[in-house]
């Protein structure tokens, strides 16, 4: 037994489920079967049990005795935690970022609303949603805060999940591309009040279709918490 190759295959399986079950490749409800993915991954069953564990820990995938795994349901009261916590400190970060901010990073967010540009141009939902990701990414970046943008990774699949939904269910996405240039102009112009502004707003619409969600997916939302 390698325990480094082993300790890799772990993170393989556990990064590529995660990643299929936040972009909703995997739906709300899916069942896993330990021998089917690890078939499809070409590794043994140890380290895709052990990315069931992790997995269970974030609150992904209900691991059920005697009954098996299966992808867990979007958690309402979950999306709305990790937007509080997001808007709190996002809108702290971009105010941050209109006092200093690196030249070098203001280049790499022009170069990302660029691609966003041709990510609406193509109809590209998935590329949108990863492109909105890094601008915000850049941004806690810009400011010295990447450890923090870590912690907030960690609470967002259940918020990043119904937002791929609701991408997915409202295809016009312009809006989106608007407000991130107009943080990007306010942290230019370092205006630090319009830009909070623009931030608030702009982390509202993750949760503005909520309710509207579950009532058009009622099988993929936790219905106690609704």
């Amino acid at each position: 037994m390698n325990p480094p190759m082993q300790e890799s295959a772990g993170n393989m399986v556990y990064y590529e489920l995660k990643k299929q079950i936040v972009n909703m490749e995997l739906p709300p409800g899916t069942t896993l079967s330990e021998k089917e993915v690890s078939i499809t991954f070409n590794v043994s069953r140890t380290p895709v049990r052990e990315s069931f564990v992790r997995l269970a820990q974030e609150g992904l995938v209900l691991v059920l005795p005697q009954r098996g795994t299966r992808v867990s349901l979007i958690d309402p009261d979950l999306v709305l935690e990790a937007q509080f916590m997001r808007e709190q400190l996002e809108r702290a970060v971009i105010r941050l970022a209109c006092k200093h901010f690196p030249e070098k990073l203001l280049t790499k967010l022009d170069n990302n609303l660029s691609l966003q540009q041709d990510a609406l141009k193509k109809h590209d939902g998935m590329a949108m949603f990863e492109l909105d990701e890094q601008f915000h990414r850049i941004l806690f970046e810009g400011v010295s805060k990447l450890g923090t943008w870590g912690v907030i990774q960690q609470m967002n699949a259940h918020l990043n999940r119904s937002r791929i939904l609701w991408m997915r269910t409202d295809p016009h996405w312009d809006h989106l591309y608007e407000q991130h240039r107009s943080m990007y102009e306010a942290i230019c112009q370092k205006d630090e009040a319009l830009a909070d502004r623009l931030m608030q707003t702009h982390l509202a619409l993750s949760i503005y279709n909520l309710g509207l969600l579950q009532e058009k997916f009622p099988d993929y939302f936790n219905k106690q918490s609704k």
